[in-house]
This record gives structure tokens, sequence and C-alpha cells, in this order.
């Protein structure tokens, strides 16, 4: 099938590289623009501009889809079938949709309706879920809230983080777009309609979600902390010092002190007093200006008043 496929990350990039495999045209690719990154600030490609260079499928990089009639122009041009979405970053116009004769469609990293939006994945372990998965579905002009074709789900290990559930995301959508495309080539896809009334959104993460609020409960705050990663990443103060916390380990002690009051330095790390009288064990961490290591190594050469 003759295929234009719009995608920014990895988990894009996976599915971009499943569609190659499968021995699909890829007519053109559209990602976001190249971003400055790191100290340097130097423009860095996405990763599905990476794949899509490497394996010489032409790429377009369009600031925007309004009143663009010169993309317009490009996009008919390539004369797609199909337009395979996935973590693209932009919403497409109807002009766009309106293009490949066998219509859009988007791998979404949840299950729909819950969790429409930018960041599906974090938000599916920010918010405590059990289980999650990936959502094949028709485009229309909404966010993630066209028709389903079909749902593939997955269980979110307790220790499970943002980055982790994501790699294993990424694999569970490619092959259900390698589905997906297959039962629209053949005429065996299905369409569902969303349930609204059952939706939940996931929006854009930022750096405000960062700080650890103490009062909250022990299994909220692990939640947070495995969530953040890899960014924003949760923080914390102790004694004035700023510290990005990677990895806390559930706790079975029981404390009167007052939230986020270090209580003791173990083998496994420090314990912190949370909300409801409940403890947490920081096991990972970096200090500012520092390196990433064991809560109890850091502590031992930076001693804390307990």
């Amino acid at each position: 099938m003759r295929i234009v496929f719009m995608g920014t990350p990895a988990i894009a990039a996976t599915c971009l590289t499943r569609l190659c495999e499968d021995g699909h045209e890829i007519a053109g690719v559209f990602t976001k623009p190249d971003t400055p990154k790191n100290r340097g600030m130097k423009l860095a490609e996405s990763e599905v501009k990476a794949c899509a260079v490497s394996r010489g499928i032409p790429v377009f990089q369009p600031e925007t889809f309004k009143n663009n009639d010169e993309l317009r122009r490009t996009l008919t041009a390539l004369r797609p079938e199909l337009i395979a979405v996935v973590a693209y970053g932009k919403i497409l116009p109807q002009w766009a949709l309106d293009i490949p004769p066998l219509g859009c469609v988007n791998i979404h990293a949840s299950i729909l309706p819950a969790l429409r939006g930018s960041a599906p994945i974090q938000w599916a372990v920010l918010n405590g879920l059990r289980e999650t998965g990936v959502t094949a579905m028709y485009m229309n002009a909404g966010m993630d809230t066209g028709d389903i074709i079909a749902v593939k789900k997955t269980p979110i290990g307790p220790e499970e983080t943002s980055g982790e559930l994501t790699d294993r995301l990424a694999a569970l959508g490619a092959a259900l777009l390698s589905e997906t495309v297959r039962r629209i080539a053949d005429g065996t896809a299905q369409r569902t309609p969303q349930d609204g009334a059952k939706a939940t959104l996931a929006p854009m993460l930022s750096k405000a979600l960062s700080p650890i609020d103490w009062s909250r409960s022990a299994e909220e705050i692990r939640n947070q902390v495995r969530g953040l990663i890899p960014w924003p990443v949760a923080a914390a103060d102790f004694e004035g010092k700023r510290f990005k916390i990677y990895r806390v380990l559930p706790s079975e002690e029981k404390t009167n002190a007052a939230p986020g009051t270090p209580l003791a330095l173990t083998r496994r790390g420090l314990d912190v007093a949370c909300g409801g009288g409940g403890v947490l064990t920081i096991a990972e961490l970096q200090a500012e200006g520092g390196k990433r290591m064991p809560a109890p190594d850091y502590f031992r050469g930076h001693p804390i008043k307990l």
C-alpha cells in the first residue's frame, strides 16, 4: 500500500520501521521541525526523521498546516492511499484528512476514550492505572475522537516507569498498526464510535509537575516518580538543595512525623515521611549539578540531619 507516515518520537519510528518491513511503499514522512537540544542548543532531528533518512524516504517538516496551500499541493502530489499517524504532535485539518481515499489512521497509546491527548503513557502511570494499551482509530478533526478500529491491552508493572512502558507500547503499537493496515487493505477493518462520556484527558507534561508534595500518600508520590521518567523527573528539596528523584521504594513503616521529614538512612535508601503517616524510601537520586546515583551512596558522603 502507498502510505504517507506522520510521527515524531521513538515510538513513532518503531511503527514506521514496521511498515517498511511489511513492504509498504512509504511515499513520504512528515515530522516536526528540528529542535535545539542540550547545553549547546544544537538542532536535533526527530527519531522519525532519522529513520526516514536512513531509508531514503522523503521527509517534510512543516511548521503548520494552517493556511498552507503549498503543503496541500505537496501532500496531494504524494498520492497516498492511506495516511498513518503516530505521536506526530500536530492536529491535521480536514483538507488533509480528505486526501487519502482509504482515510487516515492513528495509533494512540491508551485505551480510548481514556487519556486523549499528548501524554497518555505518562498519565497512565501518574494516575496509578494497572492497565493501558494502544488503540488504532480512524482520524477526524477532533483530538483522538475518531472511530476505534482495534485495541491491544497490557498490564502496567508496579515498578514500571513511563520510559519503560513507552518501549513496550512502541512494539505493541507497531504490531497493531501492521494489523490495521492489513485489515483496511482487505476491507475487514471495523469502526466503533467512542463514548465521549467516558473520555479522560492526558495533557502535555511540564516541569511544574516535578516538585513532590510530601503531604500526598506514598502511593501517589511513587506514581509521580515513575510517571515523570524520563522527563521532567520528580524533584524534592532537602536542606536547601534540589534533587531529582529517579526511584523510590514502598515501605511498611508508619510515622507521626510531618510529611517531608527525613527519617532514616538505610541500605535501601533515605526514608521520608509522607501524608497519612506513610513512609517512602528514596533509592536513587541526582543532586543539582551532580551525577545520578544510589541514595545511600550519596548521603554517606553528604550526611543529612535525620
